[in-house]
């Protein structure tokens, strides 16, 4: 089976590399030889046919990603459904089904059968949760239960996924000389350093990772190099532990384009904003200018409520340093699971971020659409400055005072009406 990677290698432009360039306004020719390079993936698994490709790397637009999932102790498959249905309706690019609760597998069959968006996972967090289960104790999953996981999820139509192979024995080692304020934050990079200490062997996503490839390249699933030792706060980013990671994803990256596999590697984390150029800027070179999926950055620690405004302040410095892909951050980062509506606001928070990155950047479809909004504020034209607005929900809910059709119950000016009618 062939994959985006190899064909662009040939010279050949699919019809997903055709379709991406006609969206980003870019020459074809030029995004299949960054494709071929792997500076740019297409995220699409070659067996969904529901799937509209999604291009992110060098020369794109900065795209967003939003996650959702179920846990124990909240949210059903109908919760996470209608989540999906609020990504669609405020236009993320991109979702991970982050699921750790009941029906796992349920759950993301579903969500992949109800939207064209692509869609990541952690398959680390089924089959460490499903040891956990059954056996109580994380050393006792085996390399061929997470290996058959990470099979499963593929053969089931998931695009992209996350994988932390840099959590290597000597890099928990360097961890543990170190010492850090927050340790591992990561749920998989925790799990994994965990089964390293207790069982003694190396990281089997590590140590197997040419048989890691052969699965994923059968579905071109696109490798997303997970960072399992990002930092959880402004005093942990950019220390040893974090930059011996950082350089194991770099040798992984290599050998992926050299496998045919696209890959694409995970950031920090909280980073403090004068620290945010010079991280991403080295993490690009490190990692061969693979494109870059940064989480946040988030550049304070005392905003609980508020991280989606922290992490779209550190977003918009690191796209515009290189970063090409934003993970959402919600007003519950810290707190607990995101209800819709706080998906809705992480959502409009990290797309402002990508705008802004794309604006600072020069993109010309960025540049061209402030100018429009711009000429419709001229002229008090409220249809098109709907139409060019981020969230166009503030001219629904606010024009005839009627309420917003978009979004229905979780529209931040709905609820914002509400309220003040009552009071």
């Amino acid at each position: 089976m062939t994959t985006q990677i190899i064909e662009a290698k040939k010279g050949n432009i699919t019809a997903e590399i055709e379709y991406v360039a006609q969206k980003e306004g870019i020459d074809k020719e030029l995004l299949r030889e960054k494709v071929a390079q792997g500076r740019v993936v297409i995220l699409k698994n070659n067996q969904r046919s529901n799937c509209i490709p999604v291009g992110v790397g060098e020369g794109l637009t900065v795209k967003i990603n939003a996650n959702i999932g179920t846990s124990n102790e909240k949210s059903t498959i109908e919760e996470e459904l209608q989540k999906v249905k609020v990504i669609e309706a405020n236009e993320a690019d991109v979702l991970m089904d982050l699921s750790t609760g009941k029906y796992i597998d349920e759950t993301r069959k579903q969500i992949i059968a109800a939207t064209h968006l692509p869609i990541g996972t952690v398959p680390m967090y089924q089959a460490g949760k499903e040891a956990l289960d059954e056996y109580q104790d994380i050393a006792k999953l085996s390399k061929d239960k997470l290996f058959s996981d990470i099979e499963k999820q593929c053969k089931d139509g998931i695009d992209f996924i996350t994988v932390h192979c840099g959590v290597t024995k000597f890099v928990v080692d360097q961890l543990e000389k170190q010492g850090r304020v927050t340790d591992i934050v990561s749920r998989g990079g925790s799990m994994l350093a965990c089964w390293v200490k207790e069982t003694g062997k190396e990281n089997p996503l590590y140590e197997y990772y040419d048989e890691l490839l052969e699965i994923v390249r059968d579905y071109d699933v696109t490798l997303s190099l997970g960072d399992g030792l990002r930092p959880g706060c402004t005093a942990d980013a950019g220390d040893r532990a974090q930059v011996a990671e950082t350089l194991v994803l770099g040798e992984l990256v290599k050998r992926a384009r050299d496998f045919g596999v696209q890959s694409m590697v995970e950031g920090p984390g909280h980073v403090p904003l004068n620290k945010i150029p010079a991280m991403i800027e080295t993490i690009k070179v490190l990692t061969d200018y693979a494109p870059l999926y940064v989480l946040g950055p988030l550049v304070t620690d005392i905003a609980p409520g508020y991280d989606h405004i922290t992490s779209a302040i550190g977003g918009t410095l690191a796209a515009l340093h290189g970063a090409d892909f934003l993970c959402y951050v919600t007003p519950s980062e810290h707190l607990g699971l995101p209800d819709a509506r706080q998906v809705r606001e992480g959502i409009i928070a990290s797309k402002i971020a990508a705008h802004s990155a794309d604006l600072a950047r020069g993109n010309k479809q960025a540049i061209e659409r402030d100018r429009l909004m711009s000429v419709a504020r001229k002229n008090l034209d409220w249809t098109e400055q709907q139409k060019y607005a981020i969230d166009k929900c503030v001219f629904e809910s606010l024009k005839d005072s009627k309420p917003c059709t978009m979004c229905g119950e979780y529209c931040s000016m709905k609820i914002y009406n509400k309220y003040f009618s009552e009071v």
